[in-house]
């Protein structure tokens, strides 16, 4: 691949930063480079509003604001903290770099300052949440810089896995503002809350920070973990109001509440001003190389995003790459090392990776390199699309669309937080949405973010964390009355199972923990599955990092290459019983991707209405997942280059599906004989898992399909698509709910593909377990088009 790159001199300065439309005229000024911009949208600047603080707020506190620069609060920062005075808890939801954090750090800190006047007792102390440690780390420096001059009266205090035993021991003893996760509420604080009963009776305040986050299976525990807090709360006699923060979503009182079991105003205005932003839609284009079936392959869009992070880096423009997986941030910072050290070897190192897996000094040191413009370009998974303070960047490319809108807006809100403008490029996948997008830019410019879906009542989360409770503080016939707004009251039918599987005894009227081990410790609250799998270097016994559990099978299979920090590894031996994979290091010119097999069984049909002559359902399910090979790509082509067989274990999943049948009548009007129907019907389940998360807070890798032409449970031609998390995520259920939008897109998307007979940007799937064999593109256009011609039931 042929890169052209300015010389040295070209590398320009902050202080001479072109404005966003002239740097993307620079990145497709080369002639064959023009017709990859599709689309250029651009949202002017725009003034703020200013308020003032309500009188309730503490002078000192005014005061250390007023100190930082900031004279008066916007409108929405005021009204925050007007409900959080009034004791009402509220979510804010707006765009980044509009303040938030200030919203709920002022009434934070003006009721840590009242009650350090109260004598003999602890006073207030306050909770703030976040998804991951560089956001609470990043939100430790700003309220330490912000709280400096109100002296001994704020203390706060991280708590993570990073933090020491030393340090974990101070804040349980002093600190009156906790800076923390729900992985450790969860594993730490609430199991052994005795120890920390003086910090619980006088919480007053709990901060859920980036709260759209919490969705899907991650969401559901979150919220039983805050019902728990609220839980032991009232047990020692406080009640604390939850303040939230979210990037812009649909209906977030609405979501927050579901979250928290409580009632929750919402402040949905966003007064804040906001410098231009420029917006491209981007499209690699094709290759030469063919790939499965002959099928026409795109440029991927890791080669095509990391030439552009090089030519960024290139002009001075610091760039923040967002990258959907770990190999992918690290394939992009070692190519765009490789591409700058042919122009200048100094530039080489002003460009790096950064993602989850690291070990906690490696995070820490890149977090300093960006903060201080050491680091010109940085490739990351969405550790940092949440609201680290990244200042001063001009720039974000997203490798792929990052599956919500809601995460597309956060994740281009990283540049231009100091009002200055702001490039963003979303560089497309070979992938039916993605292209989708990038030929219907309406699509994420004239449509409303979506709604945040979790499900509190999923019976997979509820149980464990009720076995969790019960650990805590014996289980109660109130726990589950509907005024506390604890937990479902539905989760009373679970306790009699628990009792039967001898987790719970039941003694009077309380339910009791029966075991020696911490039920906390045996529930993942992210759904990675169990233990993370530790990267070993072989031969030098050196821990390069960890893999999630639930992926484990497919990323670092023997035979896998691995990444880590720029360098490349060969996986020699996955040793799935002591969760270690033994990694050799190599540099070979290829990726890998693994291949599994998917069989499914209806376990319950909740939901069964007509569709015309076919019918719709949602219900349980259960799917048998097995990782049979991996196919070796070529780096920058993705062109396959061989595949090899695996003997891994099969695992089972219990969860929620949607699915939709059809007669034979309506093939023979669709014109789709035996012959063609496997493949019609395959390629039409691939094409609506990957128009999906259009519609529900999802990516493809969240769900799952089976696609079969006679299935034993319908005894009909049959498409599943399922939740991949076990007990269901609530994305099926939105599929139900919006099936006539969502398989009118799908049909839409197809039928506006130019290939002849599919590819990776209609209906070829990137984690097909058949090798997208057999798949007939023409036959699921006209399935669809026969399925949507009649209207289908109310509300879909």
């Amino acid at each position: 691949m042929s890169h052209e790159c300015a010389p040295p001199e070209a590398v320009e300065t902050d202080a001479h930063r072109p404005p966003p439309r002239a740097v993307l005229e620079r990145l497709r000024g080369r002639s064959e480079r023009a017709a990859r911009l599709t689309h250029m949208e651009q949202l002017p600047a725009r003034p703020g509003r200013h308020a003032s603080w309500p009188e309730g707020i503490r002078p000192e506190v005014v005061a250390a604001v007023r100190a930082t620069g900031i004279e008066r609060p916007w409108t929405h920062q005021a009204h925050v903290a007007e409900h959080a005075l009034r004791g009402e808890s509220v979510v804010i939801s707006s765009g980044t770099a509009s303040g938030k954090s200030l919203a709920y750090q002022v009434p934070v800190l003006s009721a840590l300052l009242d009650g350090a006047a109260a004598p003999n007792r602890r006073g207030a102390t306050a909770v703030y949440l976040s998804p991951t440690k560089a956001l609470a780390a990043d939100q430790l420096r700003a309220i330490r810089r912000l709280a400096a001059p109100l002296g001994t009266d704020v203390r706060p205090a991280g708590y993570d896995g990073d933090t020491s035993f030393e340090e974990r021991t101070w804040a349980r003893d002093h600190a009156n503002l906790l800076l923390t996760n729900p992985d450790m509420l969860h594993r730490g604080l609430l199991p052994g809350h005795r120890r920390w009963s003086s910090f619980l009776r006088s919480l007053r305040y709990v901060i859920v920070d980036e709260c759209h986050v919490y969705r899907g299976v991650f969401g559901s525990h979150v919220a039983q973990v805050l019902r728990r807090l609220r839980r032991l709360c009232a047990h020692y006699g406080s009640e604390p109001v939850f303040l939230l923060a979210s990037a812009t979503t649909a209906e977030p009182g609405v979501s927050a509440s579901r979250l928290t079991g409580l009632p929750v105003v919402e402040v949905t205005e966003d007064a804040s001003p906001r410098g231009e932003l420029v917006f491209a839609l981007w499209e690699p284009p094709l290759t030469e190389a063919r790939g499965e079936k002959g099928a026409p392959v795109r440029r991927t869009a890791t080669a095509e995003t990391a030439e552009l992070l090089t030519d960024l880096a290139v002009q001075g423009v610091r760039t923040l790459a967002f990258v959907r997986s770990r190999r992918g941030a690290e394939l992009i910072a070692l190519i765009a090392q490789e591409r700058l050290a042919e122009v200048d070897r100094s530039l080489a190192g002003r460009v790096a990776a950064y993602r989850g897996g690291y070990l906690p000094e490696e995070r820490r040191a890149l977090e300093r390199a960006l903060h201080s413009g050491e680091l010109l370009g940085l490739a990351a998974t969405t550790a940092l699309e949440l609201g680290v303070d990244v200042a001063g960047l001009d720039a974000v490319l997203l490798a792929g669309y990052p599956g919500t809108r809601a995460s597309l807006w956060q994740q281009a809100g990283r540049a231009g937080r100091q009002r200055q403008g702001a490039l963003a490029v979303l560089v497309a996948r070979d992938d039916p949405l993605d292209t989708y997008l990038v030929h219907h830019p309406e699509a994420l410019f004239q449509r409303p973010v979506e709604t945040t879906v979790l499900d509190p009542g999923n019976p997979y989360v509820l149980a464990p964390h009720l076995c969790a409770a019960a650990a805590e503080l014996p289980l109660t016939a109130t726990d589950f009355d509907e005024k506390p707004g604890l937990f479902d009251p539905a989760a009373g039918e679970l306790l009699p199972k628990l009792g039967a599987r001898a987790l719970l005894r039941r003694r009077g009227e309380s339910w009791y923990w029966t075991r020696r081990e911490r039920p906390a410790d045996m529930v993942d609250i992210r759904g990675q599955g169990g233990e993370p799998v530790r990267v070993v270097e072989h031969g030098t016994g050196r821990l390069l990092g960890t893999v999630d559990a639930g992926p484990a099978h497919s990323t670092v299979h023997e035979g896998a290459v691995h990444l880590h920090r720029g360098r490349s590894y060969i996986v020699k031996e996955l040793d799935l019983e002591a969760s270690v994979a033994l990694v050799e290091e190599a540099d070979p010119p290829w990726s890998t991707s693994a291949r599994e097999v998917t069989d499914l069984s209806v376990l319950e049909t909740d939901i069964d209405v007509p569709w015309g002559e076919a019918r719709l359902c949602f219900g349980s399910v259960e799917v048998t997942h097995q990782v049979v090979s991996f196919l070796r790509r070529r780096l920058l082509t993705g062109e396959v280059l061989g595949e090899t067989r695996l003997d891994l274990p099969a695992r089972t999943l219990r969860t929620r599906a949607v699915w939709w049948t059809l007669t034979q009548d309506q093939l023979d009007a669709a014109r789709v004989g035996p012959d063609v129907l496997p493949g019609a019907l395959h390629a039409a389940e691939h094409a609506s898992i990957g128009m999906l998360p259009l519609f529900a807070t999802c990516d493809r890798w969240d769900i799952g399909g089976v696609s079969t032409a006679l299935h034993p449970d319908t005894l009909l031609p049959t498409v599943f698509v399922h939740d991949g998390h076990p007990g269901g995520a609530g994305f099926a259920e939105r599929a139900f709910h919006t099936a006539g939008r969502w398989l009118t897109a799908t049909r839409d998307a197809i039928a506006a593909c130019e290939c002849a007979s599919g590819c990776p940007s209609c209906v070829q799937s990137p984690k097909c377990g058949n090798g997208n064999e057999p798949l007939h593109k023409a036959g699921a256009l006209r399935i669809l088009t026969e399925l949507l011609r009649h209207q289908g039931p109310p509300g879909l």
